[in-house]
């Protein structure tokens, strides 16, 4: 029989190698390079022929077409996730410690434990006596759900196929489990990967969904290997700041659902409470009488949500003047300083700009370039926007203001919580069915007229 060769794993990012070296060609880390034996790969064991079983093949339209979903009863989970859990799927979900990740998946597992649903919570990290702690403060304590503290997989697997098959497993945390299949310690590359190719086939082969919570690296990222996000259905970031009581779930990957919806939570005394009007929460404590604050309708998915955009005009003494972006792409804001300046004369190079979107929320769309351009030109004008406007559009290197996506449903949220007019691009030609006085802009010149002549009436007002 053949010797296994030894491989060479990187611990960050998971690429394997020849022979050692010091830096990983792959993600180019220092150090990070272990050396781990030929069968470290985690994959189920081979027959002694090599030869494979026939498998059992079914058409399309076969009574096993959509796998059936379970509601978890949070609904804002329930939202980014496709409308529950699905069966035998396997869920990853990952933000920063102290975020609220136990906290949320806790929570989860006791509204599905209260629906007469079996629920198994293991948890690597903590004791029992730390997780009933923290579920009698979240009123948890008699929703049923069956708590075990152990980190062997093997184990873990025995655990819930030794009594009536669980609806719904937790892993908390995946880089705490390990295997004895694999001779590395916990938290390794080869470990997280066949501990989470274990707790897959398990629950492929029960129907038990499975979610397992991830640490995410100083990146931002899931830490472990990528091969982990791939082989899971679905991807969740939690995401928020320690600073503000705001949390947004967000997919990044759903097999069974879509990527471009979010869930917002607030964090109280009591857990996490799901916000139903996250455009009030938001612009609860906007100030309408400061110059650089606009309101942005945007579109999450099939959720429209007002966002306030705040922006900073100075004076710069620097040779090259400062761009800071917090909660935007900075490639997008350096994109509209050079067309109000190359279009619309407006001069920005001896002016540091700060841009930021208020609450912690981070936008992706190009329509939020409307909401940008007036928030910077009221910044440098000094001239006060009006408090009941909203405003998107996409700016385009020409300077002409292009349509965006669903326009009736950004309109309708503003309508609802009391703005009355709105500026969105004139290519916009559909009859909006809302109430609100609507101006239309075709290029960003408009814009910028239109912010200079509120600036005048302004102006005109106070001295009479």
């Amino acid at each position: 029989m053949a010797r296994a060769q030894p491989q060479f794993v990187c611990q960050s990012c998971g690429g394997i190698a020849s022979r050692w070296s010091g830096r990983c060609d792959s993600c180019g880390e220092w150090n990070t390079i272990t050396e781990e034996s030929g069968g470290a790969a985690g994959g189920p064991k081979r027959g002694k022929q090599g030869r494979g079983s026939p498998v059992k093949l079914v058409s399309l339209d076969s009574e096993l077409g959509e796998a059936p979903r379970k509601s978890t009863g949070i609904s804002e989970f329930d939202r980014v996730s496709g409308g529950g859990l699905v069966r035998g799927s396997a869920v990853l979900v990952g933000g920063d410690p102290g975020i609220g990740k136990s906290t949320l998946l806790l929570q989860i597992a006791g509204e599905l434990a209260k629906t007469k649903a079996r629920v198994v919570y293991i948890s690597g990290e903590e004791a029992p006596g730390q997780v009933q702690l923290r579920a009698r403060r979240l009123g948890l304590s008699d929703a049923g759900v069956s708590l075990g503290a152990e980190t062997n997989v093997e184990n873990i697997l025995a655990t819930l196929g030794a009594d009536k098959k669980a609806d719904l497993a937790v892993i908390d945390s995946i880089q705490t489990m390990w295997t004895d299949t694999i001779e590395s310690a916990p938290g390794t590359v080869s470990q997280v990967r066949a501990s989470s190719q274990a707790l897959i086939r398990y629950a492929k082969r029960s129907g038990t969904a499975i979610v397992l919570v991830g640490h995410v690296t100083k990146d931002g990222q899931i830490a472990g290997p990528r091969v982990v996000e791939h082989m899971v259905d679905a991807v969740l970031y939690f995401e928020g700041d320690s600073s503000h009581q705001f949390r947004i779930l967000r997919a990044v990957k759903n097999r069974f659902g879509p990527t471009d919806e979010i869930g917002v939570f607030e964090m109280t005394g009591g857990g996490l409470a799901e916000v139903s009007n996250p455009s009030a929460l938001f612009l609860g404590d906007r100030e309408t009488g400061s110059p650089g604050t606009a309101v942005f309708a945007a579109m999450e998915g099939s959720r429209p949500l007002l966002i306030e955009v705040q922006a900073l005009v100075a004076d710069s003494n620097l040779g090259t003047p400062r761009r800071a972006v917090v909660g935007w792409d900075s490639s997008r804001l350096a994109m509209v300083l050079a067309v109000l300046e190359a279009r619309c004369g407006i001069r920005l190079s001896g002016h540091d700009v700060y841009l930021n979107v208020a609450g912690g929320l981070k936008l992706s769309e190009p329509a939020a370039d409307l909401a940008a351009s007036a928030a910077i030109i009221s910044a440098l004008t000094g001239s006060v926007l009006p408090a009941e406007n909203v405003y998107f559009g996409e700016v385009s290197l020409s300077g002409a203001v292009r349509k965006v996506s669903q326009p009736d449903a950004r309109l309708r949220e503003a309508g609802k919580l009391g703005f009355t007019g709105a500026v969105v691009p004139e290519a916009q030609t559909k009859k909006s069915q809302s109430n609100l006085s609507v101006s239309q802009v075709s290029n960003l010149a408009d814009l910028v007229a239109m912010i200079g002549a509120g600036s005048g009436k302004e102006n005109t007002n106070s001295s009479s």
